[in-house]
């Protein structure tokens, strides 16, 4: 793999654009792979990555059924931000969040990691309070964060309307060092290392069954043909239920679209990531200047990944009043994703009925900014069978009673 630098952009220049090679290879599948991963999104092909890096396993494959990157990685609004309630939670996005601060460098390759600062609105005296409380418990966790309040959010937010007449803002908790990051790009990033260790991007091979010999995986079926392997790793995002099903079990969780908004481009006017809970909808700007914009999920269940008229009037009706000037602004695009969704809002990585087979799934409307973390714990529980990272997050929990609710203690799960 040849390492970008301005130095071989400047060669490049000089000789015509002639010498640039492939980010990543398309191979034919082999027979039979060490590790199979089900999904090249961000998720899945962060594991491979630190399967590789971290464990030294690189006889492995990624499959696709469409294009890398093509699902929620590349639909999501790219926040990044680790202040959670919950102490399992807190650890598992403070490492990717930690991570995304020098994967650039790391991958060599840039994903335009933006530490603009994430601030989540109190509203209500409930959400003070919440907040306050959150604040409180990421000390205890060592996830800088801290509680301000309305001068202290005009200050960092000119075009916010604190003084709404149904919501005013009372406060915030601001978590400095989150942010954004160029969604496509991490996922970029991720299969060029991959590649470059020798695993296998097969993009366009759709996983038609699972294969097993006395309760333990064997392999999997595909659209191009039988592939062989000694563990399976299913991270597709809202048809993890689907994959299961072909296993012979049920996992706990819904899908739904996610859906998302982008206006025209204008000037910078704000340069931190704005997320208002109690009137649902959240905000920031892109590189590009476009104001992104946001919501919860739909209210049924779906595997739409368009938009619809009712997401652009309930959010956007939500962020006039915190942001008049919004409603001088015309929508450039709308889209969905399929996310799937737990009770407790927290997500699965687990091992599964199915010897040999993991899930990475549940990560509702948060995948993206988990991105890093998700992969460093996953790889780690699919070799050595345990993670420090995975271990409350297992199927075990719900049978148990041991739910990590996110819903109740983050008010969304975003």
């Amino acid at each position: 793999m040849k390492h970008y630098s301005a130095f071989a952009v400047a060669r490049e220049a000089l000789r015509n654009h002639t010498g640039w090679e492939r980010a990543w290879a398309s191979p034919e599948p082999k027979k039979k792979y060490d590790v199979i991963i089900v999904g090249a999104g961000g998720h899945g092909l962060a594991t491979a990555y630190y399967l590789g890096k971290n464990f030294g396993i690189t006889n492995v494959a990624v499959l696709e059924k469409g294009w890398l990157g093509g699902g929620n990685t590349g639909r999501n609004t790219t926040i990044i931000r680790s202040n959670y309630l919950q102490d399992p939670s807190a650890a598992i996005y403070e490492k990717a969040r930690s991570l995304y601060e020098t994967l650039s460098q790391e991958l060599n390759y840039n994903i335009m990691f933006s530490p603009r600062g994430v601030m989540m609105l109190a509203q209500t005296q409930a959400e003070v309070r919440g907040y306050e409380r959150t604040a409180h418990a990421n000390v205890l966790q060592g996830v800088k964060t801290e509680y301000i309040g309305p001068q202290r959010v005009k200050q960092l937010v000119p075009i916010i309307n604190i003084d709404g007449p149904r919501y005013p803002v009372l406060g915030a908790i601001w978590q400095a060092r989150g942010g954004t990051a160029r969604h496509d790009a991490v996922a970029w990033g991720y299969a060029r290392a991959c590649s470059d260790m020798g695993m296998h991007i097969i993009q366009k091979c759709e996983v038609t069954g699972i294969k097993q010999t006395g309760g333990k995986v064997t392999g999997v079926n595909t659209t191009r043909g039988t592939i062989g392997c000694d563990k399976l790793g299913v991270v597709v995002a809202g048809h993890s239920g689907h994959l299961a099903d072909m296993a012979g079990f049920r996992l706990p969780i819904e899908s739904v679209s996610l859906q998302a908004l982008v206006s025209e481009p204008i000037k910078p006017c704000m340069d931190v990531v704005v997320m208002a809970n109690t009137v649902h909808g959240y905000m920031s700007q892109s590189d590009k200047g476009e104001m992104v914009i946001g919501g919860g999920t739909d209210g049924y269940n779906n595997y739409t990944q368009r938009g619809a008229f009712h997401h652009i009037e309930e959010t956007v009706r939500a962020l006039v009043e915190t942001f008049p000037m919004v409603a001088r602004l015309k929508m450039l695009r709308q889209w969905g994703g399929i996310v799937d969704v737990t009770g407790d809002r927290s997500p699965i990585l687990s091992k599964t009925p199915v010897d040999g087979m993991f899930v990475n799934c549940g990560w509702g409307t948060g995948g993206f900014k988990a991105i890093p973390g998700s992969g460093w714990g996953f790889a780690e529980l699919m070799a050595k069978g345990h993670s420090p990272l995975t271990e409350a997050f297992g199927l075990n929990r719900f049978y148990e009673g041991r739910f990590i609710d996110e819903s109740v203690a983050a008010g969304v799960a975003h």
